[in-house]
């Protein structure tokens, strides 16, 4: 069993809200669980980031591809003094599982939950699953908020009692729908998110116009995403199957003649950051397979360890 200790320790794992209400600059960086039961390499590029970051964001099944549950993930990182970002999905659960597993985050200690609907089953590696989306990402942000309160999804009063979640959800400022994209946004923020991360960012002026026209009036922190890009291969490939994002051509050429692409592509990421801190409050640092190298990322643009 789980000693009180170790209870009471995780249930005093709030930094990274503490860090949102001071208004603190705010880097996450994101890691996926293992394909697998071993869990080490996950640990260990976790380790990476500790000083580094203010939470680490552990992905639910990102492009439909089974991995282990993020809620034991975020377990064994809060383990290691790691804050996890809890990233749920719709796609795999119904709203008796979604409850379920965010009760049972809490009684574990885990405050910060990202609320997603979930990548679609066909890009994944079980195509042929059955896909739920019982909810949507609004919903569920409403669920958690219900949660919070006291009460369960019909409204009744949980007898056991309820919920202390800090809830966010993802935001896509390049959305080719304005009006879409700023009527999403405003129903995340009235359903109750505390925080937004973004989408891999390619265009800052759609970022700075998304921060002047839509989120500015809200005051939630926004934290743009940054990818490493780790070659000019890699940068066509995102744009081929990433939606919404376009690589500019300058870039993947720029990445084309250098003879030390990933050296280039990690200070490509740096003046990303560097951009994206005179426009929000906050960065999502994205290296698939590399978490190891955003600590040298965050060098690079003159961001300090957190506190």
């Amino acid at each position: 069993m789980m000693t009180n200790n170790l209870l009471h320790t995780f249930g005093q794992m709030n930094n990274f809200q503490q860090a949102v209400q001071r208004g603190d600059f705010l880097v996450t960086a994101e890691v996926a669980p293992p394909k697998g039961a071993d869990a080490s390499h996950m640990l260990e590029m976790a380790h990476k980031l500790k000083s580094r970051v203010h939470a680490v964001n552990i992905t639910d099944g990102s492009r439909a591809v089974m991995r282990m549950t993020p809620l034991v993930a975020s377990v064994l990182l809060m383990r290691e003094g790691i804050e996890p970002v809890y990233q749920l999905t719709c796609r795999d659960r119904n709203r008796i599982g979604l409850q379920a597993d965010l009760l049972g985050a809490q009684a574990l200690g885990i405050k910060n939950v990202l609320a997603l609907t979930g990548d679609p089953i066909k890009a994944g590696d079980y195509p042929d699953a059955r896909a739920v989306f019982d909810l949507e990402s609004v919903r569920l942000l409403t669920l958690i908020n219900q949660l919070n309160s006291g009460l369960d999804g019909n409204a009744k009063l949980l007898p056991d009692s309820g919920t202390n979640i800090f809830p966010g959800a993802a935001v896509d400022p390049q959305s080719k729908s304005w009006s879409g994209l700023k009527s999403r946004f405003e129903k995340k923020v009235a359903a109750g998110a505390q925080f937004f991360q973004s989408q891999l960012i390619s265009d800052f002026d759609l970022l700075d116009k998304f921060m002047t026209q839509i989120a500015a009036e809200y005051q939630k922190p926004v934290l743009a995403g940054i990818f490493l890009l780790k070659s000019a291969k890699n940068a066509e490939f995102i744009n081929r199957y990433v939606p919404g994002v376009n690589i500019p051509q300058s870039t993947i050429d720029r990445l084309a003649q250098s003879s030390h692409p990933l050296q280039t592509g990690m200070e490509i990421a740096a003046e990303q950051v560097k951009i994206a801190k005179t426009m929000c409050q906050g960065v999502h640092m994205m290296a698939v397979k590399r978490e190891d190298l955003i600590p040298q990322i965050l060098d690079l643009a003159g961001i300090d360890a957190v506190s």
